[in-house]
């Protein structure tokens, strides 16, 4: 018997919890509140803006893979949006470093690396850096938040070419509407 259904119009989306970029989106944006919090003025605009570069990255992450299944387009827009957003907190922890004369660290600097190597820790999650950010010296804490937003930049731009790829050869929501339609037209 000759399988009857129609192809998927509406791909399978959703899944960003598993996503690395999102779960290191996710501690940058929790490590960020505790860092601004506890270093930056509540009521100053840094404060609210760093919190909200933060968030956003998160939060486009999670918006763009549930856009996914009807626009590939928006999805890459918003990781896109994800990556700029982290960007501009990057920035920011650079700022807070040059503002109060304390250095940033090379990629090979040894607290640098033992950052980085948490990456390959099993259940990640903010648990894993709190002492890094709540109970280390701003230095410390702002170079892992530095190291942190690297990686998930890292992320967000492999994830931006396997979009990308993904897209060229798959195609998008409105080829698979039209694909479905003339399939239909033609039984």
């Amino acid at each position: 018997m000759k399988n009857t259904l129609p192809p998927r119009i509406i791909a399978p989306h959703g899944g960003y919890r598993s996503l690395k970029s999102f779960q290191t989106a996710e501690i940058v944006c929790d490590a960020t509140l505790a860092f601004c919090d506890r270093l930056v003025g509540r009521k100053s605009r840094t404060h609210d803006q760093m919190v909200q570069a933060a968030r956003s990255g998160k939060q486009n992450i999670a918006e763009g893979s549930m856009a996914s299944g009807t626009s590939k387009k928006t999805e890459l827009k918003l990781v896109n949006v994800a990556r700029a957003s982290l960007e501009e907190l990057l920035l920011d922890y650079q700022d807070y470093l040059r503002q109060h004369n304390l250095p940033q660290w090379p990629k090979d600097h040894p607290q640098a690396q033992a950052v980085r190597k948490l990456a390959y820790a099993s259940n990640r999650s903010y648990a894993t850096y709190k002492t890094y950010v709540e109970a280390a010296p701003p230095e410390v804490a702002a170079n892992t938040l530095i190291c942190l937003i690297h990686q998930a930049n890292y992320l967000l731009d492999q994830q931006l070419r396997q979009l990308e790829t993904a897209f060229l050869q798959e195609g998008g929501f409105t080829e698979r509407l039209y694909q479905a339609r003339i399939k239909a037209r033609g039984r």
